[in-house]
């Protein structure tokens, strides 16, 4: 344990399930975290919302609790970053209030906008702008929504932020947008300046839209207020975080040309380490917190969340159990498309819908479960191949986030994927990286190499033969289910 004189650094990750806040001693490494659980909102078909209330006071059960746990003082913390989901949309008036419920990133309700708007621009290259085409997960579909159904939240809307930025600015932080937030919103380009084009074809008026800082970035001190609720001491640095997929890769060790992660958390991740500015329409691209380093990457809408849905509808059976089922399943057996909230990389249609096929009467629960497992392994060997069209040839990857403790998963990855696959145990996520990026920010850390065997390392699990030749085989199949039922979800999407 820390002694009392220590200098500690605080990260917070904001989840679409959870918050989860670290501690970070820079010479013992990580000396305690701790986690509260958030709740999502899906109250309409596509919708997904979080409640930034609950962001918050879940912040301050988690901090007394984290200082409890390292046995230190609220003095003892020096300086504090925190990461989330991008790019979750918050709505703030004149006076800082949010307004709404925060949009998030898999929100799927602005289709006609997205239509709309990407009529208006199909002049403009916005591959090239911003690393990635309009899709849900663009901020300006989702304005132009907002004008349409909620105009008076919108009228009295004066800032748009993160979820990290709104969480930070809480805490005392001046107004502010994180880099790659802006850059996956679809506003800003590279220049990090608004794209006027965009801004002009929603044809809506705007609250100014700030010039966006990069990831350790000094933006203030934490407010007597805010350390009131928190149980901070006031007058602790806040530095800017960044975006959760992002800053889970950088604590995981992605630093070199390569390095690939693999996230199996409510959403799909991927990232990959690239030395080359790396655009392709089918992927998200990132600034890596390493000046000169990008992280090329995709997210597909479900992964964990689809399991969760699964528990839901089985009355909440555990997926221990679930895990035991699908083992003694045949390889394959089913297949089924994970589009149970439309999707996002590669396929960018959020009006595509989850398909199960092969169902007989003979059908287990086990087989069921399993070929969800299988699903979003599919999807990320569709992220593989695009990286290989490209010629960014990935290192066998890491795989981290709740989805990484079903070692059945874990195989089923590396049959998919056919790479040896390992886990990073207990990794923290983004929080870890958030306070990695505070202490850089601060000089309490003077490398980025800082993150290097950080992290506890788990076994590797190598491709089983058997299994490989039969999803290569199921795969192309899947790819042949995928075309064969999207004009039928686009049919339903439209009546329901």
């Amino acid at each position: 344990m820390p002694k009392n004189n220590s200098t500690l650094i605080l990260g917070v990750d904001i989840g679409s399930s959870g918050l989860k806040a670290v501690l970070l001693d820079v010479e013992k490494g990580i000396c305690a975290t701790v986690s509260e659980s958030l709740a999502l909102y899906n109250e309409h078909t596509g919708w997904a919302e979080a409640d930034t209330d609950e962001w918050w006071q879940s912040l301050c059960i988690a901090i007394p609790k984290l200082i409890a746990k390292a046995n230190c003082k609220s003095t003892d913390i020096s300086a504090v970053a925190i990461s989330g989901m991008v790019p979750a949309v918050v709505i703030s008036d004149e006076n800082g209030q949010v307004l709404r419920r925060a949009i998030l990133q898999n929100d799927a309700r602005a289709t006609s906008e997205i239509s709309e708007l990407s009529s208006k621009l199909e002049g403009l290259d916005l591959l090239s702008l911003t690393g990635s085409l309009l899709t849900q997960q663009s901020v300006a579909p989702t304005a132009l929504w907002l004008s349409r159904n909620e105009s008076e939240i919108w009228r009295r809307a004066k800032l748009i932020s993160g979820s990290y930025d709104w969480i930070a600015m809480r805490l005392g932080a001046k107004p502010h947008v994180e880099r790659n937030w802006a850059i996956e919103s679809g506003l800003y380009g590279w220049d990090k300046q608004p794209i006027s084009e965009v801004i002009s074809a929603t044809n809506i008026s705007w609250p100014e839209l700030l010039t966006p800082l990069d990831p350790g970035t000094p933006v203030g001190e934490v407010s007597k207020a805010a350390a009131i609720e928190t149980g901070l001491q006031a007058g602790i640095a806040i530095y800017v975080g960044g975006a959760d997929h992002v800053l889970s890769a950088y604590g995981a060790g992605l630093n070199s040309h390569g390095d690939c992660l693999v996230k199996l958390g409510g959403a799909g991740d991927i990232l990959a380490v690239s030395d080359e500015f790396f655009i392709d329409p089918r992927l998200y691209l990132d600034a890596h917190p390493i000046p000169g380093k990008w992280l090329p990457n995709g997210c597909m809408a479900t992964s964990g969340s689809l399991l969760r849905w699964e528990q839901k509808i089985l009355n909440g059976v555990d997926l221990e159990t679930l895990d035991n089922e699908a083992q003694n399943s045949e390889a394959g057996a089913l297949l089924t498309l994970p589009y149970f909230l439309g999707e996002k990389s590669p396929l960018h249609d959020p009006n595509l819908r989850g398909v199960i096929s092969g169902l007989h009467l003979g059908t287990t629960r086990g087989d069921i479960h399993r070929s969800f497992l299988e699903a979003i392994a599919y999807g990320f060997k569709e992220h593989f191949q695009i990286f290989a069209e490209r010629g960014l040839i990935v290192k066998s990857p890491k795989v981290t986030n709740g989805g990484s403790k079903s070692r059945l998963w874990r195989e089923i990855l590396a049959d998919v994927l056919d790479k040896n696959l390992t886990s990073i145990i207990n990794h923290p996520g983004a929080s870890f990286g958030a306070a990695v990026i505070a202490g850089i920010g601060s000089g309490a850390i003077s490398d980025w190499s800082y993150v290097d065997g950080a992290l506890e390392k788990g076994e590797i699990i190598e491709p089983n033969g058997s299994n490989k030749a039969r999803y290569q085989e199921r795969y192309g199949m899947y790819l042949e289910l995928q075309t064969s039922t999207r004009e039928i979800s686009h049919k339903l999407a439209r009546t329901n």
